[in-house]
């Protein structure tokens, strides 16, 4: 059982204080909306991949309020979310039919649950999927919307999800046995620093064998270097969707504590060497990125070739991918890593091109 000191700094942090009434108000419709536009997935970034094309729709059709703040927020994550899902669903019925049981997927602090929804959707009771958030408007946004009795939400921090609530909740002793994948969205920055303790916290979730995938903003090294790409991201992308108005307030609001609670590339690779042998970042987006990480190779492997290339602007990407961060000498994966070839719509990619 993990000690109280974490628990307590967690208990204290600003998700569940100062953060509290941004993310209850913008779940709830009553703030941080974009007010220009709406983001939607641009399927030329994913080679009109017919998969793809599917996720987003199904996802599109499950969205929450905060799914708009979201996807307008952070340079092409909505593109990146429908690329990472195809793997997802097919990793899971790859597991059910090896296993003969549903698969298991956790969304840890994934807003309204719709990634979760989603997954449970298009799988068909071959997933079953949790989400979870402190933030009651999500879980309102949740129910309105379940899509499917194979998604649950809990309505609470991530670390109240321990052995015990898991034996005692009858809607979660489902997972009990743990989750084939652990999907962690950009909560971990919003509790503290210690990427040991969080990971230790989540990591006995994980079955032999199962990935962890997280998207994290991560600090740098160049404060300079670090607010260029922010500059970047507000001016060259949010500003498609919220006023200068709603960025500056935002700052000021959010971002700003948050940034506190960031770590580098060398703090996160130390903190899942800990764990994992295998680590590999997938995407990058100024300074987001999605790392995936797993004890066996075979698993990493084939997850990784179920992605397609990354979806989004040369410009807006630093780091040249597949990035390897943990690798083993005597079994290493770095040579085995291909994307997978796109299952191109051609009528549709033809009539786009026309269109343009």
């Amino acid at each position: 059982m993990m000690d109280s000191d974490p628990l307590q700094r967690w208990r204290s942090a600003p998700r569940l204080n100062d953060f509290s009434a941004f993310f209850e108000r913008t779940a709830a419709g009553q703030g941080g909306a974009p007010d220009l536009g709406e983001p939607r997935p641009d399927l030329g970034m994913l080679d009109f991949d017919l998969e793809s094309a599917v996720f987003a729709d199904t996802h599109r059709r499950l969205w929450g309020p905060f799914d708009f703040h979201y996807f307008a927020s952070i340079p092409y994550r909505l593109e990146e979310e429908c690329r990472m899902g195809p793997a997802l669903v097919r990793t899971a019925l790859e597991t059910w039919a090896r296993h003969a049981r549903p698969a298991s997927i956790y969304t840890l602090g994934t807003g309204t649950g719709c990634l979760a929804r989603t997954l449970a959707l298009l799988g068909t009771g071959r997933i079953e999927a949790l989400c979870c958030s402190p933030t009651a408007a999500n879980r309102e946004a949740f129910l309105a919307n379940r899509a499917s009795d194979h998604a649950h939400f809990y309505l609470g921090p991530f670390f109240e999800l321990d052995a015990d609530r898991y034996a005692i909740d009858p809607d979660l002793r489902r997972f009990a046995g743990g989750f084939d994948i652990l999907f962690e969205d950009t909560t971990f920055q919003m509790y503290d620093r210690d990427r040991v303790r969080q990971i230790e916290f989540v990591y006995p979730r994980i079955r032999p064998g199962g990935l962890l995938i997280q998207v994290q903003k991560l600090a740098h090294p160049d404060a300079e270097e670090y607010q260029a790409r922010e500059r970047q991201k507000d001016d060259l992308f949010k500003s498609r969707y919220f006023s200068p108005v709603l960025i500056s307030d935002k700052k000021e609001e959010v971002l700003g504590t948050m940034t506190n609670m960031q770590v580098d590339k060398d703090a996160t690779v130390d903190a899942l060497k800990s764990f994992f042998r295998y680590s590999v970042a997938t995407w990058n987006s100024g300074n987001f990125y999605t790392i995936i990480s797993c004890n066996s190779r075979v698993a990493i492997i084939d997850f990784l070739s179920l992605l397609l290339k990354p979806a989004i602007p040369p410009a807006f990407s630093y780091v040249d991918l597949p990035a390897v961060w943990i690798d083993t000498v005597a079994d290493p994966i770095a040579p085995a890593l291909v994307w997978r070839r796109p299952n191109t719509m051609d009528g549709v990619a033809a009539d786009q091109r026309q269109a343009s």
